[in-house]
């Protein structure tokens, strides 16, 4: 990798200042190759730290060297290597700005439906990016939610452009057992990831915490 920096200046097109407005919404992306998170969810302020802290993706095969099969793969606040404090310092950060400005975090998931990798499918990108544009435009705040079996996660009914039957992860799969068992081996896989975070308090006591950790699976 290599790296240049030149004045902003040298863009014909740059907005100058170049500074916007605070965001409304935080994404979270996930390339869930288990197949059994819903393309996109509404989180909850608490879901939005866990699933910030837990930094949850998957390995898949032709991609890592050695791997044949799914393997979750976890790394705390996207970006593991880099960060200097714990990461719950970070969480709290993050839902601290989130509430002053009136943001919504959403999970969107661009990994696999209708079964893990080699058995289901791919999201389709088309369907990621309409995904996102109704985020963006506000729409996905005014139509109706389910909330997901041991993840709690909210997730609209209806997207516009997108096949609805897919937005509901369950819905997608031929063999419920299947499906079941694969939620309940990522939703182990997550708490066990999260444990490593739970001995640590922000502040006098370890409410936040303990309420960050109440956000994920339960099952």
């Amino acid at each position: 990798n290599t790296r240049a920096a030149y004045p902003i200046e040298y863009i014909p097109n740059a907005k100058i200042p170049c500074v916007g407005p605070h965001p409304k919404n935080v994404i979270l992306l996930a390339c869930d190759a288990f197949g059994v998170l819903p393309p996109v969810s509404k989180l909850t302020m608490a879901q939005t730290m866990y699933h910030f802290i837990s930094g949850y993706t998957a390995l898949v095969a032709g991609t890592e060297e050695g791997i044949k099969e799914p393997q979750a793969a976890f790394s705390a606040c996207f970006g593991a290597a880099f960060i200097m404090l714990h990461p719950t310092k970070y969480a709290a950060m993050l839902a601290e700005k989130m509430q002053k400005h009136g943001a919504t975090g959403w999970l969107v998931n661009t990994g696999w439906s209708g079964g893990s990798y080699g058995s289901g499918n791919r999201i389709k990108l088309p369907y990621t990016r309409k995904i996102i544009d109704a985020i963006h435009s506000g729409s996905l705040l005014d139509v109706s939610y389910t909330k997901t079996e041991v993840f709690g996660l909210e997730i609209p009914t209806e997207v516009e452009g997108v096949p609805s039957e897919i937005l509901q992860p369950k819905n997608t799969w031929s063999d419920e057992n299947a499906y079941n068992n694969t939620l309940l081996k990522l939703a182990g896989l997550f708490k066990k990831n999260f444990e490593v975070f739970l001995d640590y308090k922000i502040g006098t006591d370890n409410n936040l915490t303990e309420e960050i950790a109440a956000a994920g699976p339960i099952f």
